[in-house]
């Protein structure tokens, strides 16, 4: 093979695995943004997932995705419950309390919104790392893969957000981590969850098979929630032959 047709083949090769990379990634964010929330009883929110045109994909584009992990190829559209962050939630606090009681039930869903955007951030490069380690036949686990590895899996801009947020939830350095430690630990057991790791896979190979640049709300969601059903249905037709 001469040495163009080489490079040729490994940037066809690089491409296709940027392809699946991102594809997880953003079926990461999108399964956590309705199937999370929905779990979380948190109000339904639109969102998009809007690509790049993969023929328009350049040498450049793939070596800076493998250089920075941050891809600006794809994203998700919409899908924040919060999109203005208070300056600090201690002052959202006393702003709400100082009303009357019935606030308190604002600041409790002010705050389980919070969390689920935290996490649904997390879990875009959870699912990329996830998908990886599968690829490689390696062990996904916590201590494989923490806070500080997601930078390698296009999370540093998922990362700088949630830090954000964060700055927002506590003046205090060490409460901000330990918020986003256990932030961490729910958005890594959303997608080792069976179920959704399985709607996550269904999403990213429909991404993968599909050459629209743009796949709005209504057909996302409605995927994951065939994907849902039909793990469950599954679960309890074998629940009942375990009980026959």
């Amino acid at each position: 093979m001469k040495r163009n047709n080489i490079i040729e083949a490994l940037n066809q090769e690089k491409l296709i695995e940027h392809k699946q990379r991102v594809a997880f990634h953003e079926a990461g964010h999108a399964a956590g943004i309705h199937l999370n929330n929905k779990a979380r009883q948190l109000p339904p929110i639109f969102f998009k997932i809007i690509f790049k045109d993969m023929g328009e994909v350049t040498d450049a584009d793939i070596m800076a995705y493998q250089t920075t992990h941050d891809d600006c190829l794809a994203r998700v559209e919409g899908g924040r419950l919060i999109e203005l962050l208070p300056p600090s939630i201690d002052s959202l606090v006393r702003e709400l309390t100082q009303h009357n009681d019935a606030m308190a039930q604002l600041l409790h869903d002010y705050m389980k919104a919070f969390e689920a955007d935290v996490i649904n951030l997390l879990i875009g490069p959870l699912a990329e790392a996830k998908h990886v380690a599968e690829t490689d036949d390696e062990l996904f686990n916590h201590q494989l893969v923490n806070l500080k590895a997601l930078k390698n899996y296009g999370g540093s801009s998922d990362l700088a957000l949630a830090h954000e947020y964060l700055q927002s939830f506590s003046p205090n350095q060490h409460q901000r981590e330990e918020k986003l430690d256990e932030l961490f630990t729910v958005a890594f057991d959303f997608v080792n969850d069976r179920a959704n790791w399985a709607a996550i896979t269904k999403l990213a190979n429909h991404i993968l098979s599909n050459s629209k640049n743009i796949i709005d709300c209504e057909e996302i969601v409605s995927m994951l929630d065939e994907s849902i059903d039909y793990f469950q249905n599954r679960r309890v037709v074998a629940g009942h032959q375990h009980d026959g």
